[in-house]
């Protein structure tokens, strides 16, 4: 079927299931769909949205067609995003259908907005004048529409001295546009003064821009070099082009301080796109995203799937975050699919980052990634001073967990009135609670984890399915009272320890489950960048982009903890962690310093960070990594099997693992079970894929599916190309 025919018997729609192809349906006579048009479906007993799709139509009896509903009045989905919905559902084996189904995401957006009943100025005079009379005529003059409730607020009157003009016929009903959900960015609205390094970066991102071509650009720049400023230029520049930008944002939490940044650059905010949006906003930002309206939408991984009319650049900050990874239904990395969107729709992409990921370093130093290299702060502020605290030869107290050097520190910081952080990256009180007389320790229902104490809401939580339960005075076990004692310390004990040793300081707790949600936590963070607290302690929160004046002490509590478990990127994302939250620290040029807690000193990480030779690290993590042909020089995929039953997931595992064929660049190891082996009440066992660069991992694993054993009963598969984590 071709975009331009003026009207087809048949047409393929996707619809937003686990379908492999699209469905075919009739098209009814002086109905006209083009391949991208949003449409209403029947499918089985229910109604729903699809999208036509490219390609000729199946060879189906017409009497045996159902017809096409209704063609949604929204402008189509155009080519390339068509064809990227294709490239991850071929990349990760995902169903066409479910990658669609973030497409359709905002139901309601799909018929126009409405227009709004207004009020304009007519030629006619009130019969009398009044004083609130008079300030809304003034108010209005210029001929502009106004809504009724806006009007009686600017000229700060009530509505009914609006009624009673209009009913005199000085104002008559207009209809009004919808309006905007934010203002049209100005590129030329407070152009920065930037570094001699940043103005190199910026020109080499600008002329990105201009050449109207596909390429990636990686902004490395050390924590405080002013990257947002040099990629605004980039930003800058698609506007001036008319193009639309999207920003990627690895953390909800970070949008509204990034959001006034924005607005101060550019005299306006960009439109959000975040779980948290409330539903009717999502629809308008979808809506004038599609039209063309909005220019720039700052957002989470899903807002890649946004109907951009015009996109012209990416940017994903914080690009080597974990947070980018989706694993549920269709397992991405909005990042490396940021990159795949920008080569579909050939317009530039900008990485940017202080730790980037080794697969963005070997991409720039293999000409793949052009690199921008921010070696200094902003201004001349100077890096913190990085030490390590022995714990063997500084160990806490009985019962304590914060060395005296670090107490030390803490309190001659406070002495200076500046702020400390205490960086522990494990949320609640502790990590296992278990009874001291009979040895019963208290585990998740329905998964192989420990439940984790949190104090301050008297519970026990499990962090992978949710379930929780009011922590007992007694011991489900053998019923012995107060014997229950918490094991290992999580934010909440470290806070509770704070509060001995400096009853009289200001302490906030920021970790994502603290009740008040993303809210509160906005509140919180702004309240520690205006100085109103002495002393955070906080998860991997903090440690993502936030900018706190006053902070000159980061201490990490724990920072063996990410060091401790079989992920092949455990020392790289405890490198970046931890640079990440020391690098909080001196942001405005005070005198500033980073202690970390580690029982292994001379471990190459901690090496790294307290030397500051970032590129010691690199390389020595990107030579093992090609020693041991992982990514990026080799290929990973996951086969996570679960089931019900431990026989049926095993015996389901066992028999895909029978079924692999036989390839010189592939090979598969297990089955085995996953660290995580009960989860949400099933039994999972993982097979792990790995072979050369170049070997069609894909292929592989799709001959590997046809040829094992069919899904039975309870038996779920799931495929992780490229993961992330291996629990």
């Amino acid at each position: 079927m071709e975009e331009d025919s003026p009207f087809v018997a048949a047409a393929p729609v996707l619809v937003p299931m686990p379908a492999e192809r699209p469905y075919t349906y009739a098209v009814p006579m002086g109905m006209r769909v083009v391949p991208g048009s949003i449409v209403r479906v029947p499918l089985g007993p229910r109604q729903v949205a699809g999208i036509v799709w490219d390609g000729a139509v199946e060879k189906v009896d017409a009497k045996k067609l159902r017809p096409i509903e209704q063609v949604f009045d929204c402008p189509p989905i155009d080519r390339p995003m068509r064809r990227f919905v294709d490239w991850i559902a071929q990349y990760t084996l995902s169903p066409p259908g479910m990658v669609a189904r973030m497409l359709l995401r905002a139901p309601e957006a799909f018929d126009p907005e409405p227009w709004i009943e207004g009020l304009q100025r007519t030629m006619l005079r009130p019969d009398r004048m009044t004083e609130a009379r008079t300030r809304v005529l003034v108010t209005a003059e210029g001929g502009l529409a106004w809504t009724r409730s806006g009007l009686a607020h600017a000229a700060g009157v009530s509505s009914t001295v609006i009624d009673g003009l209009r009913a005199q016929g000085v104002f008559e009903t207009v209809m009004i546009p919808p309006r905007p959900v934010v203002a049209a960015p100005d590129p030329d609205y407070a152009q920065p003064a930037l570094m001699p390094d940043q103005e190199d970066a910026a020109v080499m991102l600008r002329a990105g821009v201009s050449a109207d071509a596909f390429g990636v650009t990686l902004l490395d720049g050390v924590t405080g070099s002013g990257k947002t400023e040099v990629y605004f230029e980039a930003v800058a520049a698609a506007l001036d082009k008319g193009r639309q930008v999207l920003i990627l944002l690895p953390e909800i939490a970070l949008t509204h301080a990034f959001l006034e940044r924005f607005q101060d650059r550019f005299g306006a905010k960009p439109a959000e796109w975040h779980s948290d949006l409330p539903p009717r906003m999502r629809e308008r930002v979808w809506r004038q995203v599609a039209e063309g309206g909005v220019r720039v939408v700052a957002g989470a991984r899903s807002a890649l799937f946004l109907p951009f009319r015009d996109l012209g650049l990416i940017v994903v900050d914080e690009e080597h975050d974990p947070a980018y990874k989706q694993e549920d239904r269709v397992f991405y990395n909005a990042r490396d699919m940021a990159v795949v969107r920008g080569h579909i729709g050939g317009f530039p992409v900008v990485l940017a980052s202080a730790t980037p990921s080794v697969e963005s370093r070997v991409n720039a130093s293999q000409g793949r990634y052009s690199r921008a290299v921010l070696s200094g702060r902003f201004a001349e502020a100077a890096l913190p001073d990085l030490k390590t605290i022995d714990m063997r030869r500084a160990p806490p107290a009985r019962g304590g967990f914060l060395s005296p050097l670090m107490l030390d520190h803490m309190k001659r910081t406070l002495e200076r009135q500046e702020q400390s952080l205490l960086f522990l990256n494990r949320r609640g009180y502790a990590p296992l609670t278990l009874c001291r007389v009979c040895g019963h320790r208290f585990g998740c229902p329905v998964c192989s984890a420990w439940l984790v104490e949190h104090r301050f809401r008297g519970q026990l939580v499990c962090h992978h399915c949710g379930h929780n339960e009011k922590r007992p005075e007694a011991c489900p076990e053998c019923g012995t009272l107060d014997h229950l004692v918490a094991c290992g310390p999580g934010v909440e004990r470290i806070a509770e320890e704070v509060v001995t040793h400096f009853p009289d300081a200001r302490t906030i707790v920021l970790s994502s489950d603290l009740m008040g949600g993303v809210r509160r936590l906005r509140l919180e963070l702004e309240a520690i960048a205006n100085g109103e607290a002495d002393i955070v302690i906080g998860t991997q929160l903090v440690a993502k982009g936030h900018n706190f004046p006053n902070m000159t002490l980061v201490g990490v509590v724990d920072a063996d903890l990410g060091l401790a478990n079989g992920d092949p990127r455990a020392a790289e994302r405890t490198f970046q962690l931890l640079s990440q939250v020391t690098g909080r620290a001196g942001r405005t040029g005070k005198k500033s310093l980073g202690l970390l807690q580690t029982f292994q000193p001379e471990h190459p990480v901690m090496r790294a960070i307290v030397s500051g030779d970032a590129e010691a690290f690199y390389e020595r993590e990107i030579a093992e990594r090609e020693r041991a042909a992982l990514p990026p020089f080799g290929r990973l995929a996951g086969v996570i099997v679960s089931a019900a039953t431990r026989a049926e997931a095993e015996g389901h595992a066992r028999g895909l693992r029978r079924a692999a064929p036989q390839a010189s660049d592939l090979f598969v190891l297990g089955p085995a079970e996953a660290p995580l082996s009960l989860l949400g009440g099933r039994h999972r066992f993982r097979l792990l894929i790995q072979g050369e660069r170049r070997a069609d991992m894909q292929g592989f694993i799709r001959a590997m599916l046809a040829e094992g054993p069919k899904l039975r009963g309870s038996v779920r598969v799931q495929v992780d190309i490229d993961p992330q984590s291996f629990l």
